[in-house]
């Protein structure tokens, strides 16, 4: 027996954050997704997993399956020199209320720095030919917070910064407000502006945060359509 975690589109489709599944000894993460699959029907018209985590770790979809395992089902998610950054922990947050920009810029000052990058993702009133009122994102808080701490390791060894902060809201965000913020310090703007980027980026494309877009009349979870 092992629990399944579900999240965004999965969770709507299960109408539940969690099942109980029983499988056969040396199971594997596809034999999780076909066990669903076949109590849930909805789950069938949306795309297989991205990702398995096991224990709040990514692996493998091919690792086994050991009795009372966690296992989540990861969506498609919504898309060098020496390092100074190691002398602190970087911020790396996820919160349901409004993103603290001036916090963050804070966090990021440090007298070594002669530039500091900062990117906001904002939610825009239109996507995808729709008119959309607001977004609602999810995520699966210990992992996201985990791959955040990961691209923060990556920064620190590749550029040389001197402080990276890292904010994602949860929850419903409206039109104009900030859903992400990545800051970056530096002693020259070229690998403040260069890790920001790979920041983002790479936060967007790993992380595991779902984005829903709320439209009169309709809504959806991004990356879910079949």
């Amino acid at each position: 027996m092992v629990k399944v975690r579900l999240f965004a589109s999965y969770r709507e489709a299960v109408g539940a954050p969690w099942v109980e599944v029983a499988l056969e000894p040396g199971s594997r993460g596809p034999a999780v997704w076909a066990a669903l699959v076949s109590r849930y029907p909805a789950l069938g018209r949306l795309p297989e997993p991205s990702r398995y985590a096991i224990n709040d770790e990514y692996v493998d979809g091919g690792r086994p399956l050991e009795e009372d395992d966690e296992v989540a089902l990861i969506p498609p998610v919504s898309g060098g020199g020496e390092s100074l950054i190691a002398q602190r922990a970087p911020l790396i947050e996820i919160t349901d209320g409004p993103i603290p920009i001036d916090r963050l810029l804070r966090e990021v000052a440090d007298p070594r720095a002669g530039a500091v990058a900062l990117f906001l993702g904002v939610v825009r009133d239109n996507a995808r030919g729709r008119r959309v009122d607001h977004l609602v994102y999810e995520a699966y808080e210990a992992l996201a917070r985990r791959e955040m701490e990961k691209i923060a390791a990556v920064i620190a060894a590749r550029w040389p910064v001197t402080r990276v902060a890292m904010i994602h809201r949860t929850g419903r965000a409206g039109v104009g407000e900030a859903s992400v913020a990545v800051s970056v310090s530096a002693p020259h703007r070229g690998p403040a502006f260069e890790a920001a980027r790979f920041a983002i980026d790479t936060l967007k494309a790993t992380v595991p945060i779902w984005k829903k877009e709320i439209w009169e009349g309709g809504e959806a979870w991004v990356g879910a359509e079949p």
